[in-house]
């Protein structure tokens, strides 16, 4: 796959790029959210290496205007900028956003919503700089996080997604006629590149069909395991908990969305029956749809869990929001219906009356903290208890010169008693699946 080209902010040298941040307010938005939601957009620009020098935040009824902001807070950013404050308009239009694309100083301005292309020219061309929104500055976060081609693929069709409706606005396609078209009359520039993003997301879905394809045959092979996902807002800890579980060396880092493809692995010390457990994509305030339609492997773990473990930084002030966030995505990829264990964690953060709050406000929760590991041994065992509601006992016979057959059946079921007789009574516990399949077995000779 070749490589996405690059935006003029992203060729600069990064140590030095700095961002001023704006947002609308409308009436019936808290302040505090505003606030919090522009401090997880600065997080995720540090991930990116901007700094952010400056916000700027305006309290109006619509976020629909022209050049999303105000006239006169238009005017008071472009101070800021270099820009002449006002909105270009014909070839001026075009030389503007040529030369904020262009422009010398390392400064980008960031909204904390997603721009309609009109809104994103406009203010590129008033500030004469070069503008990026919220769903811009998180496509480039995943796809500076992609590591499996899986994820990489998934991320350039969202990014494509997002770009298409956006091309009939880059002026630096000009209008140039390019070859075909109808009575030698030829495409238009800006014809030709939708043209060419539309064949590379077909690639891509065709690509990542095939990848799914392999991916339904590995989980077709373990439908009868069973299967825990841990689900959540970004950086709740999710992989802390899976190093906890699982004992496997996953990326941790104290950062948004330092991982993003699915890692799958089997509980430590091992279960009987199997228990495997599946880290997910950390979601987000305002995740892009298109990003949450093509996450499907990472979300489909979700789907097809038997228990989800909701991880919840409990000491994050707007943890609440966060599980309605996370609760939202759920329902909107079909997996609002799955039980669901909800994981405080985080806790060793907390005071002791903080703590206490907290279970009397959610009964049912777990409070732990993913780096103790008598917290880890806590979880373990509500997993367990959970698995432990889905066995039934069942006693088989097993000749003796079918003996062979108790090694996997030690494997894959509980072995409750072993008694030995004229044949070996065997009384075990498992899924009816798995019993099932024993039964066959011994009855296929």
């Amino acid at each position: 796959m070749p490589a996405p080209k690059r935006s003029q902010s992203e060729r600069r040298n990064p140590a030095v790029c700095k961002a001023i941040v704006i947002a609308v307010q409308p009436p019936e938005a808290a302040e505090a959210d505003v606030h919090r939601s522009l401090s997880e957009l600065k997080q995720l620009l540090l991930g990116l290496d901007i700094a952010v020098v400056a916000e700027v935040v305006q309290k109006r009824s619509v976020r629909s205007s022209p050049a999303y902001l105000g006239e006169g807070k238009l005017r008071e950013l472009a101070a800021l900028t270099g820009g002449t404050g006002e909105i270009p308009r014909g070839p001026d239009a075009r030389r503007a956003d040529r030369a904020a694309r262009e422009q010398a100083e390392p400064l980008v301005v960031v909204a904390d919503d997603e721009l309609s292309p009109g809104q994103l020219r406009n203010l590129q061309g008033a500030l004469g700089v070069e503008v990026l929104d919220r769903t811009a500055v998180i496509l480039r976060v995943f796809a500076s996080r992609a590591r499996t081609r899986e994820a990489r693929l998934e991320i350039e069709l969202a990014r494509l997604e997002y770009e298409l409706p956006r091309i009939r606005d880059d002026h630096t396609l000009g209008d140039r006629e390019g070859g075909g078209g109808r009575a030698s009359r030829g495409h238009t520039n800006v014809e030709l590149a939708k043209q060419r993003i539309r064949d590379r997301m077909a690639a891509v879905r065709r690509e990542l069909e095939q990848l799914e394809a392999s991916a339904a045959q590995r989980r077709l092979s373990r439908a009868d395991t069973f299967r825990v996902a841990l689900v959540g807002y970004t950086n709740a800890g999710k992989s802390s908990i899976m190093r906890q579980l699982t004992g496997s060396e996953v990326l941790v880092e104290d950062r948004l969305f330092a991982t993003l493809g699915t890692t799958v692995r089997p509980l430590a010390p091992p279960a009987t029956p199997a228990v495997l457990v599946a880290d997910t994509v950390g979601f987000i305030h305002r995740l892009p749809h298109a990003l949450v339609a093509s996450f499907r492997s990472t979300l489909t773990e979700a789907r097809e869990a038997w228990l989800l473990l909701h991880v919840v930084d409990a000491a994050d002030p707007a943890f609440r929001a966060q599980i309605r966030v996370t609760e939202q995505v759920l329902a909107d990829i079909g997996a609002a219906e799955t039980e669901a264990l909800l994981v405080l964690n985080k806790a060793d953060r907390l005071g002791r009356e903080e703590r206490d709050a907290l279970a009397r406000e959610h009964p049912g929760a777990l409070l732990m903290s993913a780096l103790d590991r008598r917290d880890g041994d806590a979880l373990r065992a509500r997993i367990d208890a959970f698995f432990a509601q889905h066995l039934v006992e069942q006693t088989v016979s097993v000749p003796y010169a079918r003996r062979g057959v108790l090694a996997e059946l030690r494997d894959r079921l509980q072995v409750v008693r072993e008694e030995y007789g004229e044949e070996i009574s065997v009384t075990v516990r498992g899924t009816p699946e798995a019993l099932g399949k024993l039964a066959a077995r011994l009855a296929g000779g």
